[in-house]
């Protein structure tokens, strides 16, 4: 049985998490977005890992095969970011996507977090089935919270509420 760790990011991990998350967005999904066009993964400890924020990764054989963030803002509120798991470790069999979804609303509970929004993109089809599956539901953009970060490729947003 292959041997799954969630962990939090540690400063050491930036270039393996920078490869693992660009890789996955030009290479599988095909978005036209450079490392450099996303400063927040060069400063994970001051844009996710303070406040009620949060990021962690996953290792499979010494590798990272996942990756979550939350960014606090507003009134106790969450914004999921940078959820990315590689293909071979996808699916319900290693689970990785549910464990690291799992801590993540875990620390957002235990910090008061009252609810996690989030933006996707309409053809990532399986992420959009799993958020829905793990109880998000569809957000207008003219409902999503004061001061979500939003980012400007993301077309369709969900919420989930912890309150």
């Amino acid at each position: 049985m292959t041997e799954i760790t969630c962990r939090p990011y540690a400063k050491s991990d930036e270039d393996a998490v920078i490869a693992h998350i660009v890789g996955i967005q030009q290479g599988e999904f095909a978005v036209p977005v450079t490392a450099e066009e996303q400063p927040d993964l060069h400063a994970v400890a001051e844009v996710y890992q303070s406040g009620t924020g949060g990021f962690w990764v996953a290792e499979m054989d010494g590798r990272i095969v996942g990756t979550i963030g939350l960014i606090g803002f507003g009134a106790n509120e969450g914004a999921l970011r940078k959820m990315f798991v590689a293909a071979h470790a996808r699916g319900r069999e290693l689970g990785v996507a549910a464990r690291l979804l799992d801590i993540l609303i875990a620390h957002a509970r235990a910090k008061g977090i009252v609810g996690i929004t989030l933006g996707t993109l309409a053809k990532l089809h399986a992420a959009i089935r799993f958020y829905e599956k793990n109880g998000f539901v569809p957000v207008a953009p003219e409902e999503l919270p004061e001061g979500f970060p939003r980012m400007a490729v993301d077309t369709h947003f969900y919420r989930l509420e912890l309150a």
